[in-house]
């Protein structure tokens, strides 16, 4: 937990009877909803026994060992963290079933409605559904969900989470930390909708998921004008053209509307025409957007937030962060170790902001030699399965290629979603070559950096960088995009906006204007003329803001200051193209 409380200014004017009441799921909506966020019930036990005994009230979907839930610690193992609420379903709410949504929940729930158990989910990162009709009855309903989490062990994804936080580990999570709601859907209805842009062939493909064989239609709209139109085969395929189409990029990030109807379901979605792939330019292979070399400038992003910690405290949260890179100049996000609600790449899309998606690390503790020292020296091994990575434990793999294709299910429909990171500095890395086979089997629109950092097996997209702490030096390795996927760090702590008495960070600095030079200089001297002699593709600078004690942040933990000058990020920034 953090030492001392920092409120976000909209975690600080939160509405607690309606927390993030948005409708959780952009591309997928339908105007059945129902959101159950708001005060629970809640008791932790040491047994899997309910007591009933409630010991407090807790604000849904704040995690307990954040500051917005209104509570005061943390899950341990062993634990089970039990939530429980009531409500009644309005008799013009109900169709033909009654679907229960969890965003996320870390990291194993049993759910319960009246007492009856509906289902069960593991692991934390990841949305799913049960169909509670035949638990519901008439007027009230009691709503229970059990809760267990080991942060520290087991075979689940768990980031950058940990009991003992510190540096760059951060606070554990546990519980509910994303929207729950209900939605009530007809006995035939959409289940999930996968939407490919062919930027080639001027056509995107659509691909439905029902609940039964039924036959579905659906509109392509601009400007609320239907430009296009199909029809769903019984494979539930349907590809429309769209000769003369919009395409979407950072500067100009049109979206098509998109209308389904399927019987008596009607749902709605967007999508993007757009490109990622890389391409040869003056003698280097670079990225390339739409077809064209395309510099992507970006910002490791860890998602963390000083009083909602693994939730963002609102949807005017998330669009500050990423609207507020983009005004210093910024093109492109790398989320870091985490998956976030689907809001905010709801945002991306829409204010075109490039998206770098990381996989979740898991698996044992990662030994120091082979994932800080060796690294350092230059020095990369073979990654086979092993405890060095932290992966002696085979059900962690297992686990960990779940988790891969339900991240790519999630996130597959993301216009700004460009690249896919599975492994980073060998946190739980193993077989990245068979994993980018996988990858590319499950989603061959993307880019994949299939081992960011160190420890580069030969694969990938990219030939991909981490310096920090030495002089910026890069050599081409003339088959991949040459990218420095992690750089900078500098750090610019500021009184009054600390979450902890530690201060980390890979340089520190005391005075903004030193700070700001240093930035300026790193980048003047360093980067930038990186793209005309080595044919440099992309940079990650870190980070978006502080978290816990790291202050490496342009802004701060409680994002009440942007360090930097804008003017001087900006122009910094307008130097970083092809």
């Amino acid at each position: 937990m953090s030492v001392n409380p920092l409120y976000t200014p909209w975690g600080e004017a939160l509405d607690r009877a309606h927390p993030l009441p948005d409708y959780p799921r952009p591309q997928l909506r339908r105007d059945s909803f129902l959101n159950l966020n708001g005060l629970w019930d809640y008791t932790v036990c040491d047994s899997e026994e309910y007591t009933k005994n409630n010991t407090g009230r807790i604000l849904v979907p704040f995690s307990p060992e954040s500051l917005l839930s209104g509570c005061d610690f943390q899950l341990q193992s062993g634990e089970t963290l039990w939530y429980e609420r009531s409500f009644t379903v309005p008799a013009h709410f109900i169709k033909d079933r009654v679907l229960l949504h969890f965003g996320a929940v870390d990291q194993t729930a049993r759910v319960l409605v009246n007492d009856k158990e509906v289902g069960r989910h593991e692991g934390g990162y990841l949305p799913f559904t049960l169909d509670i009709t035949d638990a519901l009855r008439a007027g009230e309903n009691r709503l229970t969900v059990a809760v267990t989490d080991l942060t520290d062990g087991g075979v689940h994804a768990y980031g950058k989470q940990k009991i003992k936080r510190g540096g760059i580990w951060y606070t554990a999570q546990s519980g509910i930390w994303q929207t729950v709601w209900l939605e009530s859907v007809p006995a035939v209805y959409v289940q999930s909708l996968k939407i490919t842009p062919l930027f080639d062939e001027s056509a995107v493909e659509l691909h439905l998921s029902l609940s039964a064989p039924a036959v579905g239609e659906v509109r392509v709209c601009q400007s609320g004008a239907v430009v296009a139109a199909g029809t769903f085969a019984a494979d539930g395929l349907c590809r429309i053209p769209l000769p003369d189409f919009h395409p979407w990029s950072p500067e100009d990030p049109f979206l098509y509307d998109l209308t389904l109807t399927v019987g008596d379901d009607r749902v709605e979605s967007y999508f993007g025409m757009r490109k990622f792939s890389t391409v040869m330019h003056q003698g280097y292979r670079v990225m390339a957007l739409n077809n064209k070399p395309y510099f992507q400038n970006g910002l490791l992003d860890q998602g963390y937030w000083s009083d909602g910690l693994y939730t963002p405290p609102s949807d005017e949260a998330m669009i500050y962060d990423i609207q507020t890179m983009k005004d210093l100049g910024f093109n492109m996000l790398r989320k870091h170790i985490k998956i976030e609600p689907l809001r905010w790449y709801y945002h991306c899309d829409r204010l075109g902001m490039i998206v770098w998606q990381d996989m979740v690390s898991g698996g044992d503790d990662f030994r120091p030699l082979y994932t800080q020292v060796l690294p350092f020296a230059g020095i990369h091994v073979k990654d086979k399965p092993s405890p060095r990575f932290g992966r002696g434990n085979p059900a962690t793999c297992h686990q960990y290629e779940q988790d891969l294709a339900g991240t790519v299910d999630l996130l597959y429909n993301c216009t700004a979603l460009a690249l896919w990171t599975p492994f980073n500095e060998g946190w739980g890395q193993f077989d990245a070559l068979r994993i980018e086979k996988r990858l590319r089997s499950l989603d061959p629109t993307r880019l994949i950096d299939h081992a960011s950092g160190w420890h580069d097996q030969g694969g990938g997209d990219l030939k991909s960088h981490h310096i920090y702490y030495r002089p910026v030096k890069l050599q081409n390795d003339g088959r991949r995009a040459l990218a420095l996927t992690e750089f900078g760090g500098y750090s610019l702590p500021l009184a009054g906006h600390l979450s902890t008495d530690a201060k980390f960070g890979y340089r520190m600095y005391d005075a903004p204007e030193a700070w700001m030079a240093a930035v300026e200089k790193l980048y003047e001297k360093e980067i930038i003329p990186l793209i005309a002699t080595r044919g440099l593709s992309a940079t990650v600078y870190t980070q978006v803001s502080d978290v816990e004690d790291e202050c490496n942040g342009l802004l701060t933990f409680d994002r009440r200051i942007v360090k930097g000058d804008a003017v001087r990020f900006q122009k910094i920034n307008s130097k970083l193209h092809f």
